[in-house]
């Protein structure tokens, strides 16, 4: 009875082992969607917060011009066509923080129409 009961809880914690590995794995696959707002001069949020290797999804929507979105350091670039939602994809590799711009000139404020991305262990 003994060895019964030990087997019957090693395959209980062996389950319960799998099943939290494999929805560790499940929850790092899912995208993080982020939805910003471009507009004279400013991103809104202008600080994102991602997870290192979950992969994101940005939805970027102009309001006002075809702002740009530059990310140098992480190899990301998109024109924001007003009105339309432009999707960014990637997965952050390593943990830092990475600015990131409007590379089209848009009017006086233009230089201060920035942000950051945050990628965290």
């Amino acid at each position: 009875m003994k060895l019964f009961r030990l087997a019957a809880l090693a395959l209980g914690l062996s389950s319960a082992f799998l099943g939290a590995a494999l929805g560790a794995q499940e929850g790092a696959g899912k995208e993080q969607i982020v939805q910003v707002i471009a507009r004279r001069f400013t991103f809104t949020p202008n600080e994102i917060v991602v997870k290192k290797g979950r992969p994101v999804v940005l939805e970027i929507t102009s309001e006002d011009f075809v702002h740009g979105f530059n990310v140098p350091a992480l190899k990301l670039r998109a024109d924001l066509p007003p009105g339309i939602v432009t999707r960014v994809r990637f997965t952050p590799e390593g943990v830092g923080q990475y600015d990131f711009v409007c590379d089209n000139f848009c009017g006086a404020g233009h230089e201060e129409m920035h942000g950051r991305i945050v990628v965290k262990e």
